[in-house]
């Protein structure tokens, strides 16, 4: 590790203009935490008072560094919902102090939608930045009144759900694959329940989330179009403590505590529904040996090995069944582990190790015609992943994060199997093995007391390895030769670099300008071509053929708070090109076939858009109001004529209105409202008959339009009991308050009295659904 920090640390003072000697500076660095659980705090703003008053912020590990001349300073450390707290500081040598901030009850009286820093939006750096609160999440009624951290991300703009009640969604007119999902820095491929209703989140369990939908910072990567960042709960390490909720479709129970009090702790978070349960109990035929739910774990533990060192282990394990007996079954999960260590190299000096282990799968089960025997299809990802992230405070103007990162990918396209093997011939897809890399750096440097600027480099690997069969394809995309390879064998490798920035210029206390560029490549693709995004779309690495996705998206926004920061308004614009974009070929097989190449083509793509959102923070009234008006297009030869067509994900307009009222002190009320343009589709146009069979003539690409979509959800809590000792509470919600029929999907078929007529019907999935669970903690 010595000799890593070395190379870095000589290349960035080669590059950034960062004066890293100078007479009488001293650090001060340490630790921020909550008194009452021991948890590491985001965020918390450190700083000193003098004739130049200087601060920061703890980073995502709770740890802060100042470098500052030797002087007498008032030190002070103040997060939102925390009491100050303030030492006095002779700073003639570098020091360490840690803090334990105990909560504010002054402030936890006031209906509070974020934590965060109060004009946060205006002074941070970055733009096209969103940190979700759980305070928010808890209290926006969603579907079935499950608390869902990405439904709730969907209400603000540039983020757009990709059906009715589903957790896939669209970020500023990319595809639902290009949004990168970490959870305590593991890829999650797949973050849906039961068909995409629920996400694979549990709120209980999240300390800390962060979704990037504008350009990202550089230790980012993988992915074009965003990265959410989540952060699972620590666990308590001063006192045991348990919560949970029971629902109509599901419970839950959150156990927390030390392991050794105030040195490790223990978090273990469940989760099942019981939509089975209640199906079989109603009695209707054909339920009676039905399998449909889903269960999820989130744990984690980490232990305190010294001043400096730090190790957690956290894991994910969840899992859908949805089976019918002896017709048809499909389950599929994801399962994560990460271990990593934080130490502290010097006062200055901050390092993460992970060792990142993630898995996606899926298997589908048909029982054949002779009920003797079944059919399985399994197809997995399964990816190992090293991470070593480096940040340096070299002075209070700079902050450097420098890094690598390492992953190798097994994809399994599909391997089938029979009871009776002897009956059928078994073809199973081809493994597909690739190694990705990358190498990272980036500087937040605070230019001057108005100007901020962060920059960085992000430079990536891809490459194609053995074994296996990699094809050549001629002129009409058809296979024209075959070269096979060993294990371990390079086939091809591809090299992206990939610059970021971000400026920002305050204008004046309460207004800014911000503007951003950054360059993004991806190397997994999800490839569909159905209108509904299912758990058994298939997932196809970068090849010989498929090119790397590559995005270079530039941003620009104005950002405004007024009323002593009360309200939030920003409005921002942004451009993205798209190059190696992929699409299918008409009656693409995509599910069976071995060379998927042959079923797809290649073009560019552009997406553009504005975003309008106005935030009420603080009272006993809040919520927001956004307004996005985009567009989303490719253009690939082969598929209408070589024109620029509409995107699946293409929405015109995307309305959301949210607001939070606190009734009494018992009582609190919500409503979230939301409009959308339907999606892009591809409709027949006519019909033809061949040998007495009729099929439908298409013509344009998602040439037509669903019905557009709109929802009123409103919910309620009751506080039943609220001391230091025991909560409970009993939260309502209406889903779909006014009974809307969206279009979950539009379908044909022929007309009964005119064979020579084909109707089209509208299948819809929820109206009117109300729920009510309690939840409870002590």
């Amino acid at each position: 590790m010595a000799i890593i920090v070395r190379f870095f640390v000589i290349i960035f003072l080669c590059i950034f203009p960062i004066t890293l000697f100078s007479q009488s500076k001293y650090t001060v660095s340490g630790t921020v935490k909550d008194k009452n659980t021991g948890e590491t705090l985001i965020g918390v703003i450190v700083g000193v008072s003098g004739t130049k008053p200087v601060e920061t912020l703890t980073n995502e590990h709770g740890f802060y560094s100042l470098t500052i001349p030797s002087d007498n300073y008032q030190l002070s450390v103040s997060g939102m919902g925390y009491q100050v707290q303030q030492i006095s500081l002779n700073l003639d040598k570098s020091q360490r102090i840690d803090f334990s901030l105990v909560t504010d009850p002054r402030e936890l009286q006031e209906v509070v939608v974020t934590t965060r820093v109060k004009d946060e939006n205006v002074t941070r750096t970055q733009v096209g930045v969103e940190r979700m609160e759980m305070k928010e999440i808890a209290q926006i009624p969603v579907l079935m009144g499950e608390r869902d951290l990405i439904k709730v991300m969907q209400l603000t703009p540039g983020i757009k759900p990709t059906g009715e009640g589903n957790t896939g969604f669209y970020v500023r007119g990319g595809a639902a694959d290009q949004n990168l999902i970490l959870l305590d820095n593991a890829l999650v491929y797949n973050a849906s329940h039961l068909m995409g209703f629920f996400s694979t989140f549990n709120s209980d369990a999240i300390k800390d989330a962060t979704i990037y939908k504008g350009p990202m910072p550089a230790q980012y990567g993988g992915r074009l179009s965003s990265a959410l960042d989540i952060v699972m709960n620590e666990g308590n390490n001063q006192d045991y403590h348990v919560s949970g909720g029971i629902g109509l479709i599901s419970t839950k129970l959150n156990i927390e505590g030390p392991i050794q009090k105030d040195k490790s702790s223990f978090l273990i978070t469940g989760r099942r529904t019981y939509a089975d349960l209640m199906a079989k109990a109603s009695g209707v035929e054909g339920f009676e040996n039905a399998s449909l739910y889903f269960y999820d774990l989130n744990a984690k533990a980490n232990y305190i090995l010294s001043d400096k060192d730090r190790i957690y282990l956290s894991g994910y394990f969840g899992r859908d069944k949805l089976a019918a007996e002896d017709f048809f079954g499909l389950e599929w999960g994801n399962a994560t582990g990460t271990l990593r260590w934080n130490h502290i190299l010097s006062d200055k000096l901050f390092s993460n190790t992970s060792l990142v282990y993630s898995d996606y799968d899926y298997k589908v089960t048909v029982y054949m015609t002779e009920r003797d025997n079944k059919m399985g299809i399994l197809s997995r990802i399964r990816d190992w992943n090293l991470k070593q992230d480096f940040q340096y405070f070299p002075n209070p103007s700079n902050s450097i994060r420098f890094g690598l990162s390492t992953t190798y990918h097994t994809v399994l396209p599909g391997q089938v199997s029979f009871d009776n093997p002897y009956q059928f011939n078994v073809e199973s897809l081809q493994k597909k093995y690739s190694w990705e890399n990358a190498l990272y750096g980036t500087n937040t440097w605070k230019v001057s007391n108005k100007l901020s600027a962060i920059y960085g480099l992000r430079f990536s690997t891809f490459s194609v390895l053995g074994p296996g069969d990699i094809y050549t394809l001629d002129d009409k995309h058809q296979v024209k030769d075959t070269i096979s390879y060993g294990s371990g064998d390079f086939v091809k490798t591809y090299f992206n670099i990939e610059p970021r920035l971000s400026l920002a210029y305050q204008l004046n206390k309460n207004s800014s300008l911000k503007a951003a560029y950054a360059r993004t490549t991806q190397n997994m693709h999800l490839v569909a071509n159905s209108s509904v995004s299912t758990p058994v779309d298939r997932w196809v690495p970068t090849s010989n053929i498929i090119q790397p996705e590559i995005a270079d998206q530039v941003s620009l926004g104005y950002f405004h708070n007024f009323a002593n920061n009360m309200f939030e308004f920003s409005i921002e614009g942004y451009y993205k090109n798209l190059q190696n974009q992929i699409d299918y070929k008409d009656g693409a097989d995509i599910q069976t076939t071995d060379v998927v190449e042959t079923e797809l083509l290649f073009g560019k793509g552009r997406a553009y858009g504005v975003e309008f959102f106005l935030k009420k923070k603080y009272g006993r009234f809040n919520g927001w109001l956004g307004y996005t008006l985009s567009r989303s297009e490719k253009q690939i030869d082969g598929i209408n004529d070589g024109k620029w067509y509409a995107a699946k994900q293409d929405r015109t307009h995307d309305v959301s209105i949210v607001g939070m009222y606190e009734l009494t002190k018992k009582w609190s009320l919500s409503a979230a409202w939301v409009y959308y343009t339907g999606d892009a589709v591809t409709f027949p146009s006519g019909k033809y008959t061949i040998d007495n069979q009729v099929a439908m003539y298409y013509t344009e690409r998602n040439g037509y339009r669903m019905p557009a979509y709109h929802r009123l959800d409103l919910g309620a809590t009751w506080k039943l009991k609220d001391t230091k000792k025991f909560y409970s509470e009993l939260a309502f919600s209406l889903y779909n308050a006014y009974g809307r029929e969206n279009a979950y999907m539009i379908d044909f078929r022929e007309n009964k009295d005119d064979p020579t007529r084909t109707d089209a019907y509208q299948i819809s999935l929820f109206r009117f659904v109300p729920s009510v669970s309690w939840n409870f903690r002590f």
